[in-house]
């Protein structure tokens, strides 16, 4: 069977410095609010480019806490919307209605898989206080345009960048490009810790302190309550194994560019739609900074943006697919088979029309993708999507 990841593999380059490290953890006896955590978050705020980066307890935490602390700032109130990707996961969304925000949700570029620049500001109204762009599937979602819009609407820009360490916008990281954003460190992402984790980034001094008290019961001062906080913190294990990690996500992300690259080459299924790598660099044509790229002429690399999270084709019979691909060994997983608009948890939104979402839902596929695949191994992926039969 090709894995779909194989974390062990993922990690055996480095086993030896993670066992050091989290050993080391152990031998100190100090478990929180120690070096560990104080040396990644000064490592992640120049690896990304900003000002800080506060530890946190998960993905959704980050982006939970980002929206509460712009409550507790005076920047948004409740009832204030939040404009969305319709079709990203749903820890976007929790993060947003967490905070008796509501979400506007606006579909999706089909090529991308991210926001539709085109559609944002038709989604703007007095009552919109943020757009949350999600760097869905490791590619970057900011442009120019929205950038503008958020300007001129007097908007705060949220990067959901939980699949997007080391992304680029031209010169700049993921995370670095908007207001404030929100990291994932699930085991499975490009940065996995191990276990649960996350943080917050930002060059805004006041929002990241008033982060950092929130994600601590509210508190700055032991038995001192500035906020009804949360319990949101990162460990010291997660902080070391993270550190570990983090030297080689470059290295990591350039080899699933090449994985990618090497599908986007020779996946020639006439029923499959592969994905659409952006060009973002400063002389893109078009008013967005982005054009669509020819995937077969053009290598991916760094200035491509894609860090390729997930590597995600589109078959209108995905799950015959997804089952005949099985059978010959290849293992798979759908992102994701629901949109967020018919989970039964907002089930006030049943109503809402949205085909684009709808569809990609239908028809996304994830293949096998992860520093632990060889050439090989990518290779026979390809074959059997080509041999599957086509309509």
């Amino acid at each position: 069977m090709i894995d779909f990841l194989d974390l062990h593999a993922t990690h055996e380059p480095y086993a030896s410095e993670l066992r050091e490290a989290v050993g080391q953890v152990v031998d100190s006896g100090w478990y929180l609010f120690g070096e560990e955590v104080d040396a990644f978050e000064s490592a992640f705020s120049t690896y990304n480019g900003v000002d800080h980066t506060v530890g946190v307890a998960s993905g959704l935490d980050a982006l939970s806490i980002i929206i509460r602390a712009y409550k507790e700032l005076g920047e948004m109130s409740e009832g204030d919307e939040v404009i969305v990707p319709a079709n990203t996961y749903i820890a976007s969304i929790l993060g947003i209605t967490d905070n008796n925000l509501t979400p506007v949700l606006v579909e999706p570029d089909p090529r991308s898989y991210n926001i539709d620049p085109a559609r944002v500001e038709e989604h703007i109204t007095e009552r919109t206080s943020a757009v949350m762009i999600v760097h869905l599937y490791g590619q970057n979602a900011y442009t120019r345009e929205i950038g503008h819009l958020c300007e001129k609407y007097n908007l705060k820009l949220i990067e959901d960048a939980a699949q997007a360490h080391g992304a680029y916008y031209q010169d700049q990281r993921a995370g670095s490009l908007g207001d404030a954003a929100g990291f994932s460190f699930y085991p499975g992402k490009n940065l996995g810790a191990l276990g649960d984790a996350g943080a917050i980034c930002t060059d805004d001094s006041e929002l990241a302190e008033c982060c950092r008290t929130l994600a601590n019961y509210g508190s700055q001062e032991k038995y001192k309550n500035k906020y009804q906080g949360y319990n949101s913190r990162l460990d010291e294990i997660q902080a070391a194994a993270l550190r570990v990690k983090l030297k080689y996500l470059d290295q990591q992300n350039q080899t699933r560019r090449e994985i990618a690259q090497q599908y986007l080459e020779t996946i020639e299924h006439p029923d499959v739609t592969l994905p659409t790598v952006y060009d973002f660099s400063e002389n893109a044509p078009g008013g967005n900074g982005a054009t669509p790229q020819d995937s077969t002429s053009a290598p991916v690399t760094a200035v491509d943006s894609h860090v390729w999270h997930l590597f995600v084709i589109r078959h209108p019979d995905r799950d015959a697919l997804r089952k005949y691909l099985e059978e010959n060994g290849v293992d798979t997983i759908i992102h994701y088979p629901i949109p967020p608009h018919q989970q039964e948890a907002y089930s006030e939104w049943e109503d809402q029309s949205l085909p684009i979402t709808e569809t990609i839902h239908e028809e996304v596929l994830s293949l096998p993708m992860g520093p632990h695949l060889s050439e090989d191994e990518a290779a026979t992926v390809s074959k059997f999507v080509n041999q599957y039969p086509h309509s």
